[in-house]
């Protein structure tokens, strides 16, 4: 017998399972940071997953977004072979339609984040679409989706490689994961795609993202196939790269490990790895003809309620009247406040200051002592000053980072994850700073924002120059003004400690 799936009810369920997933994290990736949580030695990174599930938390209570970068949509859509959809619009219209309505919803706008022409114009579409769409026919009556929303930051680390069959997955897999730096912001799971062609490796890669996070399970009963075997030895040898939450250092750097494979061609082995970060956003529904399949808001008693530890060592800082002196006392992994008015801006916002500089142009804003914040934030709604705000990857901005320094007389830079050596040694050269902020921890961080408003380059909308009003936001130093960088030590010791505690088990 045929099934009929209505146009409007696959609309309704896309948006709402889109909007659900914006404010409710998995409830197997809270449960999980919170156990790293419990068991991390390290302070600063146990900080950082404190402001991860406080921030949770607020989202779930709030219903506003977890990151400031709501994703790009992915859908896997399996339709079964006896389903017919009643609509005159082509399928991937449909779909986008409900991406459409999740992303403009006036209660919960949600960033826009996909940009046409990609190397070209680059002009935002407004809506977040179009979403990347992947089908399968199935036997059946019925269609099932999966719906995910993928930030950009965990999504530039993704690496492919098209190994020998000889080579070993686990070695390439622990020489790049290394390389992918904190911007997808740790702790987060791994997705494993292996064999069949390039993109066939991608895919089951992000695939096998959307399974729940189970690795305490397979250690218990063990592996049974050569994927199950990987992603034991992956979890083990990975967190013990000491990494650790935002690649502060630490016990935790991956939540869990997922592989799938697919037969390959004999002549190759293609391996992919793509990470989640600390926003996981994704659901499941089904549709079975009887109308929308709408989400079940989990119970705010699932969420562990957890305060952050006041910090002896931490240093209030008062940005209106701060001096070059006053910051070279700063060392890596000190915890800062930030009070005052910070600016912000982003890739588009600081390529076209640079292009100013360089044609002799007067900025819109003076720039001479004062702190930028890498940032594009969430429309804000109902009393809002300004929506989730959370910090966007910092190394996207290392080109321009010498010529703002030497050239406008910026003294320091907030951001998510580490540095690239260009960038350290400009910092160092002008004995400015960098500071990091937690990345996953948006609507956070916004709370600490209490006045925002737009004084350059409007037109570029969320990468616009906006000069924020702060109140105790919460920093950490991650390069001083010697060139040292927290993301370099801060693992170098840790994996040190794991390596010392493994030999002593031993």
């Amino acid at each position: 017998m045929t099934t009929v799936i209505k146009q409007e009810d696959l609309i309704t369920s896309i948006a709402d399972a889109l909007q659900f997933i914006s404010y409710y994290h998995p409830l197997d990736f809270i449960q999980a940071v919170h156990k790293a949580y419990e068991k991390e030695e390290n302070p600063a990174a146990k900080d950082a997953m404190a402001q991860i599930l406080i921030n949770s938390r607020m989202c779930a209570q709030g219903h506003r977004p977890i990151c400031q970068d709501t994703g790009i949509v992915t859908v896997f859509v399996n339709v079964g072979m006896q389903v017919q959809f009643e609509t005159d619009m082509p399928l991937d219209d449909v779909i986008n339609e409900g991406v459409r309505q999740a992303y403009l919803h006036p209660d919960n706008v949600l960033r826009a984040s996909v940009l046409a022409d990609p190397d070209g114009a680059r002009k935002n579409t407004g809506d977040n679409t179009p979403a990347v769409i992947n089908y399968k026919m199935v036997p059946g009556d019925k269609v099932d989706i999966h719906v995910a929303a993928k930030g950009g930051g965990s999504e530039a680390k993704s690496k492919f490689a098209m190994l020998n069959p000889s080579d070993s997955v686990v070695d390439w897999i622990l020489k790049v994961v290394p390389t992918m730096g904190a911007g997808w912001c740790p702790p987060g799971m791994l997705g494993i795609g292996i064999g069949g062609t390039a993109e066939k490796a991608m895919l089951i890669a992000k695939e096998a993202l959307l399974d729940p996070i189970d690795i305490q399970e397979l250690q218990e009963k063990g592996a049974e196939n050569r994927a199950e075997e990987l992603r034991l030895e992956l979890y083990e040898k990975v967190n013990a790269l000491g990494i650790g939450a935002q690649g502060l250092g630490g016990l935790t750097t991956v939540l869990d490990v997922k592989v799938k494979d697919f037969p390959s061609h004999a002549a190759n082995k293609a391996v992919a790895v793509i990470p989640n970060c600390a926003a996981t956003r994704h659901a499941h529904f089904t549709l079975d003809g009887s109308g929308p399949s709408l989400q079940t808001p989990p119970s705010l008693e699932d969420w562990p309620e957890i305060t952050r530890e006041a910090n002896e060592n931490t240093l209030k800082v008062d940005l209106d009247n701060i001096t070059k002196e006053d910051v070279l006392g700063w060392k890596p992994g000190d915890t800062l406040l930030l009070s005052g008015k910070l600016l912000t801006g982003r890739d588009a916002a600081h390529k076209r200051m640079v292009d100013m500089i360089s044609k002799g142009e007067e900025l819109p804003v003076d720039l001479r002592g004062r702190f930028i914040y890498y940032v594009g934030p969430v429309d804000p709604v109902r009393e809002e000053v300004v929506g989730p705000a959370g910090p966007t990857t910092a190394t996207r901005m290392d080109k321009f980072t010498r010529t703002m320094l030497e050239e406008t007389g910026l003294l320091g830079m907030v951001g998510k994850a580490e540095r690239g050596d260009a960038a350290i040694e400009a910092i160092k050269d002008n004995k400015a700073v960098y500071l990091m902020a937690v990345g996953g921890s948006a609507y956070l961080v916004s709370k600490a924002i209490v006045g925002a408003k737009v004084v350059g380059f409007a037109d570029l909308g969320m990468e616009a120059i906006y000069e924020f009003e702060v109140k105790d936001m919460p920093v950490t130093v991650a390069v001083d003004t010697q060139g040292e960088s927290v993301h370099k030590t801060g693992p170098q010791i840790w994996k040190a400690k794991i390596e010392e505690s493994i030999l002593n088990i031993q």
